[in-house]
C-alpha cells in the first residue's frame, strides 16, 4: 500500500506550511500530494506552485469541479500540469454539491452520472490528441450550424494516459467510477464497512466494463493524529465530521450523511444534520459517536496506526492519502514521519 498526503484548500493560513509538507511528503517518498477546491482556492494553480517545488512526488487534484470548467479546458490543463511535471500529475474530478455547482458555478446540479461519464469521454479524447468531436446529453462539440470545427490539443502530455480518478461516495457514482476511471478518491472511509459501501460496487464497475480490480487505485484520504489519547484526538474532529454528516448539502441531499447512514449510524446521522442545519454547530459536533470518528480516522500511536493501515489494506485500498493535524509545522511534518513508520511497521512499504 502507497501513501499519499492531502493539503485540503489554499488559504487558510498555512500556505507556507502546506508546502513544506509537501516538501517534506517528497523527501520521505510519499506517493502523491492532493489539493482541493471549493469556492476558494483552485487546484490546479496549487499543484503548479507545489510541483515547481518537489522532485519526485506525483501531483494530484482532489478534486477539480466539474461545473468549474468545460471539459476541453479540463484537458488542457491536465495536460500542461503533466508537461510542466514531468508526468506526475493526476486528474481526479467531480461533480461537487448542489449548493457549489448552483450557487457558485451556476451550473444546474442534474444528471450528475450521465454528466460526469460524458465529461470523461470528452476529457479522455482531448487529452488523447484526437481531433474533438462529441455528440451528448450535455455536450455536443463542435456546436452544429457554427463556424467550429473539430480540432485538437496542441499540448504533448508528458505521458500517452494520464490516470483519471472520480471522487465518489454513492453506490451508482462508485459503480461508474469503477467502469470509466483509473481509481476512486473516497472520503470517510471506514476499513470495517469498506467492503459493502466502496469496494462492492467498484468491483461490479470493473466487471461491467470487463475489466478487474488489479491497477485500480482505491485511494481514501483519512485525517491522521497521533498521540496517546485517542478520545482527546477524536475530538479534535468532530467539528470536521459534523460539517460534512451535518452541513455538507441540503436536508434531502447529502452525500455524506447518507454514507454514515450506510455504515449503521441512522439515528446518530439525523440528529447531526437536524442540530447542523438549525444552527447549533456546538451540538452536531457533541453528537457524532466517537467510534464513527475513530473509524473514519487514524488516530493513536504508530502502533495503532499501523494496526488501521493493516486493516485498510486488507480491506482493498491501495493509496492510503493521509491528512496531517497540526497546530503547529512541526506537528504535522511529525505526523507524516508517523505515518511512514506506521506503513513500515505494518509491513507495507512496497
Amino acid at each position: 500500500m502507497r501513501l499519499g498526503i492531502n493539503l485540503g484548500y489554499w488559504g487558510a493560513g498555512m500556505d507556507g506550511d502546506n508546502l513544506a509538507v509537501a516538501q517534506e511528503a517528497d523527501r520521505l517518498g510519499y506517493d502523491v500530494c492532493w489539493a482541493a477546491e471549493a469556492y476558494g482556492s483552485d487546484a490546479p494553480t496549487v499543484l503548479a506552485w507545489v510541483a515547481a517545488q518537489t522532485e519526485n512526488i506525483d501531483i494530484g487534484s482532489a478534486i477539480m469541479q466539474i461545473p468549474a470548467r468545460q471539459p476541453a479546458m479540463t484537458a488542457m490543463t491536465a495536460a500542461t500540469l503533466d508537461s510542466l511535471s514531468g508526468g506526475r500529475f493526476r486528474l481526479g474530478l467531480g461533480v461537487s454539491g448542489p449548493q457549489v455547482s448552483e450557487g457558485w458555478y451556476g451550473v444546474t446540479f442534474d444528471k450528475p452520472l450521465s454528466r460526469t461519464r460524458e465529461y470523461v469521454e470528452i476529457v479522455r479524447k482531448a487529452m488523447s490528441r484526437e481531433r474533438l468531436t462529441h455528440e451528448g446529453q450535455h455536450w455536443t462539440l463542435p456546436l452544429p450550424g457554427g463556424p467550429g470545427k473539430p480540432i485538437k490539443l496542441t499540448v504533448h502530455p508528458e505521458r500517452p494516459h494520464i490516470p483519471l480518478y472520480i471522487a465518489a461516495i454513492g453506490p451508482k457514482n462508485l459503480e461508474q467510477t469503477g467502469e470509466i476511471a483509473d481509481g476512486a478518491l473516497l472520503i470517510f472511509p471506514s476499513a470495517e464497512h469498506l467492503a459493502e459501501t466502496a469496494i462492492r460496487p467498484l468491483r461490479a464497475g470493473r466487471e461491467k466494463a470487463g475489466l478487474t480490480m488489479d491497477g485500480f487505485d482505491v485511494c481514501p484520504t483519512l485525517p491522521l493524529a497521533t498521540g496517546d489519547d485517542v478520545q482527546g484526538l477524536a475530538d479534535m474532529f468532530r467539528p470536521y465530521t459534523a460539517l460534512y454528516v451535518g452541513g455538507m448539502g441540503s436536508r434531502k441531499q447529502n452525500f455524506y450523511n447518507q454514507l454514515a447512514q450506510r455504515m449503521g449510524y441512522e439515528k446518530e446521522a439525523a440528529e447531526i444534520q437536524e442540530k447542523y442545519l438549525s444552527g447549533n454547530k456546538a451540538g452536531a459536533a457533541a453528537a457524532v459517536p466517537h467510534r464513527l470518528i475513530d473509524q473514519t480516522t487514524l488516530l493513536g500511536s504508530v502502533e495503532r496506526i499501523a494496526d488501521r493501515m493493516v486493516a485498510y489494506a486488507e480491506a482493498g485500498v491501495t493509496t492510503l492519502t493521509l491528512a496531517p493535524a497540526g497546530f503547529t509545522l512541526d506537528e504535522r511534518v511529525a505526523a507524516l514521519r508517523a505515518g511512514t513508520a506506521a506503513l513500515e511497521r505494518a509491513g507495507l512499504v512496497d
